[in-house]
This record gives structure tokens, sequence and C-alpha cells, in this order.
């Protein structure tokens, strides 16, 4: 099965937390922050959204940051998978 999104959403995969940190001390689970940063999976058409052209400026492949609170989790095919709109992402790194 595949994820396609609609209108300006975008369906991320979150990168896996950190499980020590920059000292060397492991972090149990519970304790990990939930991470930002996520990899585009797949990129909605854009268009019109509520009456606005919207133009997509993410891709499949990108590595972006985002919104702590924003989006959908789905469990697809045992997958995690998190759908936000393209305003929630706050930045594209490289």
């Amino acid at each position: 099965m595949k994820l396609v999104p609609l209108g300006d959403r975008v369906v991320l995969k979150q990168l896996e937390a950190e499980e020590t940190t920059k000292s060397g001390i492991v972090l149990p689970g519970q304790a990990q922050e939930k991470p930002q940063q996520a990899e585009v999976i797949a990129v909605g058409p854009g268009g019109v959204v509520d009456g606005k052209e919207v133009k997509m400026e993410v891709e499949a492949g990108n590595k972006v940051i985002y919104s702590k609170y924003a989006g959908t989790e789905v469990k697809l095919d045992g997958e995690e998978y998190i759908i936000v709109k393209q305003n929630d992402i706050l930045a594209i790194v490289e």
C-alpha cells in the first residue's frame, strides 16, 4: 500500500531519536524527546487550497524540520508516518 497526500499535505517519516547524549549518557525510551526532523516520503499536488494558490516547495527525499505538535500520525504496513500541511514544515535541512 502507498500513501498519496491530497492538496497541500506532505507525508513524513520521522527520523530516529538520539539514544545517547553528546556526553555519552544513554537515554531510556521515555526520556527521549520526540524528534522534529523527518524525511519527506510523498508530496501532495498543491493547487488551490481554501481559495489560495499553493505551490509545493518540498519534494520526496528532503529532510525537514516540522512543528512539534503538527500533523496526524498514521501506521501503515508496520511503518509510522506523519501527515502534515506544508505550512507546518518550518525548514528544509541541507
